[in-house]
C-alpha cells in the first residue's frame, strides 16, 4: 500500500452532499468522498454508468489547513426568454420559468488530501492526473483547482507527509482577520478528517455523511453513508513558517523536490 497527495485549493469550492436537482446547492465543509472519487474517475476517463469498485480500496484522509468561508450565489437560468427558450425538464419539456437556485461555495478553502491504496492503483491514477481524461474541479466546474494540485504522485507514507513534511497554508491569508504568527517552538492545532479510527486511541469527533458514491449514472445517482473521525493534531510550527519563501514557493520545492523533504532550495540571483 502506498499512495499520493493531492492539495484542493481555489477561489471557490463545492462538494454537494444533499441537494443534487434542488433549489439550494449545499456544500460540505470538507471535501466528500463522492467528490474525490469523482476527480480520480474523471481523470481515468471513467463513464458515469460505470461500476465504481476500483475505487473502493482507496482510503482518503484529509487535511483541513483552511477551512474557508461558505459563499452563498443567487443563481438563474431562463430568465426573460420566452418559454421555448427556458431550461428543459427531465420530460424533454421546458421549465416556462427561470429556474433559480442558491449555490454554496467554500471560498479561500485549502485541503490537502493523502490517498492511499494498492500500488498499482496508485500508479494508475498518479498517471492519469498527470494528462487526465477530462480535466478536475473542486465538486463543480467552474471551480478551477490551483497549482500545485498533485503534490506527490508516489509515497510510500502518505499519511506521515501530512503530518511532518507537508508545508501548512495560512489559517487566513490576511493576518489583519487574527491569524497569529506562532512562535518557532510551538505547535500548529490542524484538524484532520479519517475514514478509521486512530490507533493512537485519541478522542475524535464522529461524523456521518451521506457521501459514499454507489453509482455516477445520470438518472440513477446513489450514495450511502459512512462514517468519519475528526481529530486535532499538533503539527510542527516549522510547516508553518515560510521565512523569505512564500508557501506557494515551498510547495512547488515539495512537489518537485522530494529527497529535500520541502525545505526550500536559496534563491539565487
Amino acid at each position: 500500500m502506498t499512495g499520493l497527495l493531492l492539495r484542493l485549493a481555489g477561489p471557490l469550492q463545492s462538494w454537494g452532499e444533499r441537494s443534487a436537482f434542488s433549489a439550494v446547492r449545499d456544500t460540505a465543509p470538507f471535501p466528500t468522498r463522492s467528490g474525490l472519487t469523482g476527480i480520480l474517475a474523471a481523470a481515468e476517463g471513467l463513464p458515469r454508468g460505470a461500476s465504481l469498485q476500483r475505487y473502493a480500496e482507496l482510503e482518503f484522509t484529509v487535511r483541513i489547513d483552511r477551512p474557508g468561508v461558505l459563499l452563498t450565489d443567487f443563481h438563474t437560468v431562463g430568465g426573460g426568454f420566452p418559454p421555448r427558450r427556458t431550461a428543459a425538464t427531465s420530460g424533454g419539456k421546458n421549465k416556462g420559468d427561470a429556474v433559480i437556485t442558491r449555490r454554496h461555495y467554500l471560498a479561500d478553502a485549502v485541503f490537502v488530501v493523502a490517498v492511499t491504496g494498492p500500488d498499482q492503483r496508485i500508479d494508475e491514477i498518479a498517471a492519469a492526473l498527470h494528462q487526465p481524461h477530462w480535466a478536475p474541479y473542486l465538486g463543480r466546474r467552474s471551480c478551477v483547482p490551483d497549482e500545485p494540485f498533485v503534490l506527490r504522485p508516489s509515497v510510500a507514507d502518505p499519511v506521515a507527509e501530512l503530518l511532518h513534511h507537508v508545508p501548512l497554508s495560512r489559517p487566513h491569508t490576511d493576518e489583519r482577520r487574527g491569524w497569529t504568527r506562532p512562535q518557532e517552538t510551538d505547535t500548529v492545532p490542524i484538524e484532520f478528517l479519517w475514514e478509521r479510527p486512530r490507533p493512537t486511541g485519541q478522542d475524535a469527533v464522529l461524523l456521518t455523511s451521506q457521501d459514499h458514491p454507489v453509482t455516477f449514472a445520470p438518472h440513477q445517482r446513489a450514495h450511502s453513508k459512512r462514517h468519519l473521525y475528526k481529530t486535532v493534531e499538533h503539527l510542527p510550527a516549522a510547516l508553518l513558517h515560510h521565512g523569505n519563501h512564500t508557501v506557494h514557493e515551498r510547495l512547488i520545492d515539495y512537489a518537485t523536490h522530494p529527497a529535500a523533504d520541502a525545505a526550500p532550495r536559496e534563491r539565487t540571483a
